[in-house]
């Protein structure tokens, strides 16, 4: 398919790096919160690759003066503000680099983790270069292991952000949906891909709302956020392939901001 031979040549090293994608109880009062620290974990949809300005400590985490964690704490001012969200984490990697910020007087967190435990970048890499065929098997797949080892690894992980911060309000959020079918887009993959992919999205996020309500922690959707801002609507806030390679498949600014962004504030 030509199509697919021209996003491939833009694409074959770009998504050998998009590996980085990077409730119970009632949420709490930006007030309350704001009197205690908020801690902001998970990967690169946390840490704000796609969305530019990266805070120059930041390295390869590629934290973004506009993602959510930044923006809310900006508006909220909290007593300490922990931002260690980094590019192509894990729930493995979150747990073991990123929860020694977490102590008793933390009062808020934020994560997005799951994504990169599934294999998006890989999904993502079969889709754009593969057969449909190839892409629909690799996204079932990924829908395998999402209802497979995901759900314990979410539980290791929930329960160390917990043993860490045992009186904090936590917010898990969810990824978005990548396509608005029967959209725009005259190039790249078929309309059986982009479902297949939606649908994968939606089972994602439903085994973060099932394993985040079962630790006593808020789940946040994007969701509808970002109806009517997917790849192929008239205004996307997503990354397609593009370049800086990175910023494939991750949300822009106005994606942070309009959509990451209160997604959070209705949680916290």
């Amino acid at each position: 398919m030509s199509v697919r031979r021209f996003w491939a040549s833009l694409s074959t090293f770009a998504l050998a790096a998009v590996a980085t994608l990077g409730v119970a109880g009632s949420a709490v009062a930006a007030d309350s919160v704001a009197a205690g620290g908020y801690v902001a974990l998970g990967d690169s949809y946390s840490s704000g690759v796609g969305a530019g300005d990266y805070l120059p400590d930041s390295g390869d985490c590629r934290r973004s003066a506009n993602a959510y964690p930044q923006l809310w704490a900006a508006a909220n001012s909290p007593t300490s503000f922990a931002f260690v969200a980094c590019s192509g984490a894990t729930t493995s990697s979150v747990a073991s680099g990123q929860l020694g910020v977490l102590d008793a007087s933390t009062s808020l967190v934020s994560v997005t983790a799951g994504g990169n435990d599934v294999g998006f970048a890989d999904v993502m890499q079969d889709c754009v270069l593969g057969s449909e065929a190839t892409c629909i098997s690799s996204v079932d797949a990924a829908v395998a292991k999402m209802n497979s080892s995901l759900p314990g690894s979410l539980d290791s992980l929930y329960a160390g952000i917990r043993a860490g911060a045992p009186s904090a309000q936590v917010v898990v959020l969810g990824y978005p949906r990548f396509y608005q079918l029967s959209g725009s887009c005259v190039a790249g993959l078929t309309e059986a891909e982009r479902a297949a992919i939606n649908d994968a999205s939606d089972v994602l996020n439903g085994v973060l709302a099932k394993r985040a309500a079962d630790a006593g922690f808020a789940f946040s959707s994007v969701v509808d956020e970002f109806t009517g801002h997917e790849l192929c609507s008239g205004d996307p806030w997503l990354h397609s392939v593009t370049v800086p390679v990175q910023n494939s498949y991750h949300p822009t600014a106005a994606g942070q901001s309009g959509g990451y962004l209160p997604a959070f504030r209705s949680a916290a």
